[in-house]
Formats: structure tokens, sequence, C-alpha cells
């Protein structure tokens, strides 16, 4: 018989028989070499035949499903779930016991991070965490687990209330707070029903390794207790502090130095009208407590007033409902910009006094005509899906355009990575708004974002231009066709990663056969493609979270006319397809060739739900 460990773990087992008594039992599983006997007390009163049960196991063998619930919660660099009913076909997996075993292990490893800095000693009585939350229904409930689960930790919680992202984070710089870390509940621009967290130190965002470790060490802790409710109590006060005022007159301070504005220094942006869209997000503190503060006018602007609910529209500036209704009042108004905050405002968008928004490439490409005026030359990061025109338009100022991986950490980690390398990176963004500056400490902060815009706004104002923002892409082509469509992956969760990373290999696979005519691998700079997605030639390669591949797309009569991007998401089972081309039906051939080619030929139809593709192929 094997040893029995001191740890418990837990197994799910099938139970063949009608279990009645709450005695514990004895089950004997075969493992081929060793029969291995355990004690189960079972968890229920009466279990029908056939029905899962839990067991509580002392011998480290295996693990039952508790714990597969929290690994599964984490999301690439983030953590994210369901956290009150109200959403078809989902359950609530994001439970006040799960985001307290999460933040206990997470208070644990800031410790332990903090005693390998110090010769393994603290260096300090306590080690203080603030938390962070937007206005999500579930954030008060929420975050009573967190602050007991890193008190249990051995940390002091510090409760910043209503916050946003990047200020979680910029609580671990400014003095006097100056946080060991910071926590932020947020799900971003997903329904109210979710909720999660981001981890910060200050060194930046956690990286998705470090997630994992921190959520399989809440895995054990959750598995191994009994009763799988939440261990707070009333007793557990954090600390409040209110430090997004600190925040806001971080910001005011930039923009006022920044100007320098020869006749009103303090209010720098007087004459200007600016309209805000928080979306009912955290953002309305950047109409109230930045621009109001700076002179400037912010009648009209929308839904800064937070509600959970977010009951006018959803809060991402990718949305097409958030940025009209912004065109709309920018128009009405006749104002100077239009700013569009996603939820937790770690995204921005904007649109330009003539009413044309400016997001995704034209946001990127925005953001590269200001840095380079400031850093000639220096090298840009984006994900792959970005347009081959914004690449021209990068290049045609004299910037290095520098394709990667899909995932805002990646695009950061990258650009992070090149910095050490020597080579110089000031601005790393990913289409989907998420942007870092080297001069803001890599944070992706859609604030800071906007006040670079506003900055570059007032500063073409007093050099004697009529033009608002847009001008500085007006040479900027959009592509005549951009498509995003969706495989849904139709296996059980626990199998869905497996079945994606399948379909992308057997992709690449295709490709390198030739048996896709026309498309080819496309690779950039020191990157190549391996393993799912372009991985980094140099000696500390950034781990997979998610893979991907990117193809460029030609024929005889147009040359290279489009590309590709095939993707497993890291939020939910499914594959993502993007393709942009330059001509007119380009999208729809390739997706014909995508649909006959390889979904049906490979037999990947059998576990994908090719819906969408199928639609969009025959359509016209």
């Amino acid at each position: 018989m094997a040893t029995t460990s001191t740890s418990s773990l837990t197994l799910q087992h099938n139970v063949h028989k009608t279990c009645t008594s709450k005695s514990p039992k004895t089950l004997q599983l075969d493992y081929g070499v060793t029969k291995v006997s355990f004690k189960i007390r079972f968890q229920a009163s009466h279990i029908k035949r056939k029905q899962l049960c839990n067991a509580t196991i002392f011998n480290d063998v295996v693990v039952d499903e508790d714990v597969e619930k929290i690994k599964r919660l984490q999301n690439g660099s983030d953590v994210r779930g369901v956290a009150v009913e109200g959403e078809k076909g989902r359950t609530v997996d994001l439970t006040p016991s799960a985001i307290e075993a999460i933040a206990e292990s997470f208070g644990e490893w800031v410790i332990d991070g903090l005693k390998k800095e110090n010769g393994g000693v603290l260096g300090q009585d306590k080690v203080r965490v603030s938390l962070g939350r937007d206005p999500r229904i579930s954030g008060p409930s929420l975050s009573i687990a967190i602050f007991a689960g890193l008190k249990r930790a051995g940390c002091i919680p510090f409760d910043m209330g209503l916050a946003t992202t990047p200020a979680c984070f910029m609580s671990t710089l400014l003095p006097p707070f100056s946080y060991d870390a910071s926590l932020m509940m947020t799900a971003s621009h997903l329904p109210y029903t979710r909720n999660g967290l981001k981890f910060f130190t200050p060194k930046g965002g956690l990286c998705s390794t470090d997630v994992e470790e921190i959520c399989d060490q809440a895995a054990r802790k959750y598995a191994n207790r009994f009763a799988k409710t939440s261990l707070a109590k009333d007793g557990v006060s954090p600390v409040r502090v209110d430090f997004m005022s600190t925040y806001s007159k971080h910001l005011r301070d930039i923009i006022k130095e920044r100007v320098n504005h020869p006749e009103h220094f303090d209010t720098p942006l007087e004459g200007f009208k600016i309209i805000v869209n928080a979306g009912n997000g955290s953002g309305g503190f950047f109409a109230w407590n930045v621009l109001d503060e700076l002179g400037a006018d912010t009648f009209g602007s929308l839904n800064l007033r937070p509600d959970g609910m977010f009951p006018n529209h959803i809060p991402n500036p990718e949305d097409k409902v958030a940025m009209s209704l912004t065109r709309a009042a920018v128009l009405e108004q006749s104002a100077d910009l239009g700013i569009v905050f996603d939820t937790d405002v770690d995204r921005s968008g904007v649109v330009d006094n003539e009413g044309n928004p400016i997001n995704g490439d034209r946001l990127i490409a925005l953001m590269s005509s200001i840095v380079l005026r400031e850093h000639p030359g220096t090298n840009i990061v984006t994900d792959a899906r970005t347009s081959m025109a914004l690449t021209r338009f990068i290049t045609e100022r004299g910037g290095h355009h520098c394709l990667y991986r899909v995932g805002y950490r990646n695009v950061i980690d990258k650009g992070i990575q090149l910095n050490k390398d020597g080579v110089e990176t000031h601005l790393m963004m990913e289409t989907s708004g998420h942007g870092a500056l080297k001069e803001n400490h890599f944070l992706d902060d859609g604030a800071y974002m906007v006040v670079k815009i506003i900055i570059e706004m007032v500063r073409m104002k007093l050099a004697g231009s009529k033009e608002g923002i847009g001008s500085l892409i007006k040479d900027l082509e959009d592509p005549a066709e951009s498509v995003e469509l969706r495989l849904n992956i139709c296996t059980e969760p626990r199998y869905a990663k497996d079945k994606g990373v399948e379909v992308i290999e057997t992709f690449r696979s295709y490709i390198e056969e030739g048996r896709l005519e026309g498309w080819q691998l496309d690779t950039c700079g020191d990157c190549w493609v391996s393993e799912g997605c372009l991985v980094d030639s140099n000696d500390a390669p950034s781990v997979i979270d998610a893979r991907m591949y990117r193809a460029k797309v030609s024929d005889e009569k147009h040359g290279q006319h489009g590309w590709i991007h095939i993707r497993q998401s890291i939020h939910n089972p499914n594959i993502a397809v993007n393709m942009q081309s330059a001509v007119p039906g380009g999208c729809q051939f390739m997706t014909r060739v995508l649909l006959e080619k390889f979904l049906l030929e490979s037999g990947m139809d059998r576990f994908l739900d090719i819906t969408e593709v199928d639609k969009f192929a025959k359509s016209g």
C-alpha cells in the first residue's frame, strides 16, 4: 500500500452504487503497478448511482474537479469568471471562496518574492496590498473575500474603492502609498455577470506563468477545504484610502508641465471642448478630476456615472455603439475631441473634431505619429492583426514596425525585452486599444494614452494649426476589407484547449505542405514561426499562452493582397479568425479557401462550429 501523505487532495470518482452513509469508506484503485487504498468521506447524505461524488484523498495521486475549477479561471495574465447568475449556459464559478483562495495565494506569492529579494527575510513588518475595483455589482461581496484572503496570507489590505486598472499599478509607485502589490477587480468590457482580477507589483503586471503559479496554489487550497464557502469574517476591515485623487493630480501635472502654456499654465485646456464617454465604468473621474480641473469644457459627456449593469452600451472603445454615440456628441457640441474608455480604463479610443472614430489601426497610427516625432527611428511593437498599410505608415515616418503575438501582455513584454536587448522601443500597442509607453513604466493606461493625445492637440493649436488631431493620420490607408469570424470549439471545457491546439497546428501543417495555394506563414524581424506563433529568437523567449499563426496571401493577379490570422482565444473555447484584404472580395475568397480546403478537408468541422465561416463564405 502506498505511503499516506500529510496533505489531502480531492478525487472525483464514479460511484456505481447508492451511497447513504456519512461515515468514511475505503476505496481501492488499481494503478497498474500497485493498488492504492484511500479513505473517503462522502460529502452528501444521498448520492445516486453513477453520480459524481467528492472524495477527500490522503495521498498525492490525483486532484478533483475543484482544482480544475480554479485553474480554468486563469485567463492569460488575468483571472476571469462568472460572478453572478444571469448568463445563459454559464454557471457561477468566480465564487467568494474561489477568489479568497486566489487572493491568499497572491499574498503569499508577494511575500515569498520579497523574501527572495532580501536574502530570505521579509525585511519589513507587514506586506501592504491595495485593491481597486470597477463598478460591477459583484464587486462589494467579492472584495470582502479578497480582503480575507490577503489577511490570511499575512498582508495588510488597503481598499481603494472605485478605481482603474492603471491606478492600481500606480499605487505601487506613487508616494505616500507605494504599496508592495496591488489587485484590480474587473472583467474589462465583458458583461456585468463577469468579474476577475489583475495583478501588479512595482515591477509591473504579472505574466501568465506567474498567474498560473498563483492559481495552482489557490486550487490546492480550495480543493483541500471541506466546505467550499468563503472563510471571510465580518471583522475583516481593510484600510480605506483615496488614491484616485493622487492619481488624477499625477495626470493633471503631466499635462500642465508638458504643455507649459505661456498664458495660463494651470488651466492649459481653456477653450477646448472635450467629450468623455466612460460607458458607466470607472472612467468618469477623467472628466471631473482631470479635464474640468484643467479648464476644459466637458459639457455633453456621456455615461460618466458608474453603473455595474452597464445599461447604455458595452464600455469598450471597439464597440460600434460606443463610438457612434461619442461621434454624435462630438458633432452636436462642436467638440475638439471625444474620448471612449473601457470599463477599467486600461484602453481608450478617440473621435476627432470632424467626428471620425480613431481606434484599432488608426489609434496605433496616431500614437505612432506622436511618438515618432518625439523619438525618431524608434521601434513600435503591435499585434499581428494590424494592416499592411499601418506598416507602411510607420516605416514612411522613419519607424520600425515589429509584428508580434496577439495579447496585450505579449505585445508589452516584447517591447520590454527589445529595450533590454538595446533596441529602442517606445510604443507597444494592440489593436484592441491596449497601449503602453516606455516613458510610463510600460503600463497600458488608457487615460495616459489620451493625455498624450491631448498634449499633442494643444501643442498643434499653440503652433498655429487649425487642424484637428485626425490630420496626423490622413495618409493612413484603410484596408478594402477587414473581417473577424469565430469558430466555437464544441467539446467539454477541459478538452477545449487541446482541440484548439490541434486546429492551429493542423492549419500550420497545411500551409507548410503547400495545400493552401498562395498562402505563406508570416515572420517578422527577429521572430520566427514555431510552436504556434511568432517566437522570439533571443535567449529568453516569452512563454506561449495561446497558439496562433498569421499567413500572408497572394495570387497571380494581385500579388500579396492580404493576410489571415488564426488563433486560440484565451477567454473562451473558440478559434478567432481575422483577415484583411486590399482587394474587394478578397476576404470572402480567403474564407472559401479556409472552409473548403482546410476545415472540411481536414475534418476539423467534426468538433468546430463552422456556422460563421460557412455563412460568410456563401454570402453575396
